[in-house]
């Protein structure tokens, strides 16, 4: 009878094991978020591709040179603070580096030599807000899609262009510069893990023209060599936001 005795309390502590539910992790969401981003993106270039343009029709074609690129292309690396100010709704403040160019070197004899390049660098400063949709929960992931914008302050803008050579007519390189103000708009979708680590990935346009472009040495403005008016930059266009944020 003991030993009966005894086995109820085994066989009831086997049940309840047997019955308690399994707790499965959750997706973390911070309030507060560290976000790396990398940025594939179009560049107008404005008025500054009209100059390179210029060049390969005076300078290049005639003397039988392959004309140099223009800019239509380059790489944004941003870095973000994100804070959930409700759960619904985030604020962002960040900075932005853009850089490209184009080169363009010809060797038509020995010890000769011709290159043309040109130059843009960009640091866009945002702030703004984006609105967060209602959650996909599916076990230890969450997915929220938002739509977002801001104002940007485009600053340490830079547009160089120049050549050297033989045979053709030679210059040093002219750099303008100048500041502005922007916008910008994306949507796109916030992952969550169960971990501090959340990702995004959204498509970003951006508003970033820089008018009226002064030489960095003396100040003067940089006059379009056709039409003789300012030269403007659009460092703007669309690209497809890459990121990874970090929970603080």
């Amino acid at each position: 009878m003991r030993m009966r005795l005894g086995i109820i309390p085994a066989v009831m502590l086997a049940v309840l094991v047997g019955r308690t539910p399994t707790v499965l992790a959750s997706a973390e969401v911070h309030r507060l978020n560290l976000v790396f981003s990398t940025v594939p993106t179009a560049v107008r270039a404005g008025d500054f591709n009209d100059q390179i343009a210029y060049i390969n029709t005076v300078l290049l074609e005639p003397n039988g040179l392959e004309p140099l690129d223009k800019i239509r292309l380059s790489w944004l690396l941003d870095g973000e603070l994100r804070y959930f100010a409700r759960p619904n709704f985030a604020v962002s403040v960040g900075v932005t580096r853009l850089r490209a160019g184009t080169s363009q070197e010809y060797l038509p004899a020995i010890g000769v030599s011709y290159t043309v390049r040109s130059d843009i660098t960009s640091i866009p400063i945002h702030a703004g807000g984006a609105y967060y949709f209602k959650p996909y929960n599916q076990g230890d992931f969450q997915a929220r899609g938002y739509a977002g914008a801001g104002f940007m302050s485009v600053v340490y803008n830079r547009a160089s262009l120049g050549f050297t050579g033989t045979g053709i007519p030679s210059g040093a390189v002219t750099t303008g510069t100048n500041d502005a103000p922007g916008y910008y708009v994306e949507a796109g979708v916030h992952m969550f893990f169960a971990s501090k680590l959340s990702m995004i990935l959204s498509v970003l346009y951006r508003s970033n023209v820089v008018r009226n472009l002064v030489n960095e040495v003396n100040g003067s403005p940089v006059l379009d060599f056709t039409t003789g008016k300012p030269v403007s930059l659009d460092v703007g266009g669309t690209g497809f936001r890459m990121a990874v944020g970090i929970g603080l």
